[in-house]
């Protein structure tokens, strides 16, 4: 038996983005999204409410980085996600994060976050407010990495409940993709 819970945008994992962009006058901004992922090969797509600042900024500056929120930093990635750049002025710094210049695009790296993808803005669209960006380089701490690859059980992402409003992080191995399919041919 199913129960019908109506049109609702639960979806599992929803990944906890953070997304970094400057202000016009250069102060780094970072806010949380759980709407977005992998848009097509070497691209991100990110539903980002253009009432943000963060989205003000990408618009202006063409460019935003892409951070994978971390079980070590849920309480900074929260606290950035529930204030408003328009209210706080150095959300960031009061958030106890390092905000670095990319050395690849006109955007901020959080020094505490260990994975960022550094993305040159392709488009953002104010109907649907998708926002598209392309990738231009991957960012990864030593700490996260084996065998010069990242490793999720060294990452520690943290996934969106949208029901329970909770972080949950992702843990183990379960299976082989592109594997343990075989089984059945």
């Amino acid at each position: 038996m199913k129960t019908n819970l109506g049109k609702k945008t639960i979806l599992y994992p929803m990944p906890v983005l953070m997304v970094g962009t400057y202000d016009q006058k250069g102060k780094p901004d970072l806010m949380a999204a759980a709407w977005g992922g992998i848009f097509n090969d070497g691209m991100v797509c990110l539903c980002l409410d253009r009432g943000h600042k963060t989205v003000t900024n990408l618009k202006e500056r063409k460019a935003f980085t892409v951070a994978v929120a971390d079980e070590k930093n849920v309480v900074a990635c929260d606290y950035v996600g529930i204030v408003s750049a328009y209210e706080v002025q150095d959300k960031v710094a009061k958030a106890g994060l390092t905000a670095v210049k990319s050395a690849n695009v006109d955007a901020p790296v959080i020094e505490e976050l260990p994975l960022t993808l550094e993305c040159e803005l392709v488009s953002y669209d104010d109907n649907t407010e998708q926002a598209v960006g392309n990738i231009v380089n991957v960012l990864a701490d030593d700490s996260i990495l084996t065998d010069g690859k990242v490793d999720p059980a060294k990452l520690g992402a943290i996934t969106y409940d949208p029901v329970h409003h909770t972080y949950i992080k992702l843990g183990q191995v379960v299976g082989k993709a592109f594997s343990d399919g075989k089984k059945l041919k």
